[in-house]
């Protein structure tokens, strides 16, 4: 999957979309290259990272995560982060459109990073 480039200003206090297919049964991961306002590169050294996706955020709706991403800083220097879901996780998704955030953090200070729709799609075969 190729990576998506987001600019992270801290101070805006809102989220980049960016949108995500998930093809059921198999392995997903999606790469973010994040960049600060003068667009170098963000540098992630000593924060930590979650994401997670839920069926809706409407109201009234079940707003329980579905799933739990992994999250990993490929190069936090260099501003690289990841998320992904292995084969058995997304196995249990059901076709649908759901919604998902990347939340990263320093030290007690939590902001939105990331956040959009993601289409999930079955599988059609299966190998022999």
């Amino acid at each position: 999957m190729p990576s998506r480039n987001i600019t992270f200003d801290p101070d805006a206090g809102v989220p980049k979309g960016a949108n995500l297919t998930i093809h059921t049964g198999a392995d997903f991961s999606a790469n973010f290259n994040v960049v600060d306002v003068s667009n170098s590169a963000f540098n992630f050294e000593g924060w930590t990272g979650s994401s997670q996706m839920t069926k809706s955020t409407s109201i009234g709706s079940s707003s329980y995560p579905l799933a739990t991403f992994n999250v990993g800083f490929t190069s936090a220097a260099g501003g690289r982060i990841n998320i992904s879901l292995g084969a058995t996780d997304t196995r249990s998704l059901s076709e649908g459109r759901y919604v998902y955030n990347l939340l990263v953090s320093s030290g007690s200070t939590v902001y939105s990073l990331v956040n959009g729709n993601i289409l999930t799609i079955p599988g059609i075969s299966s190998a022999p």
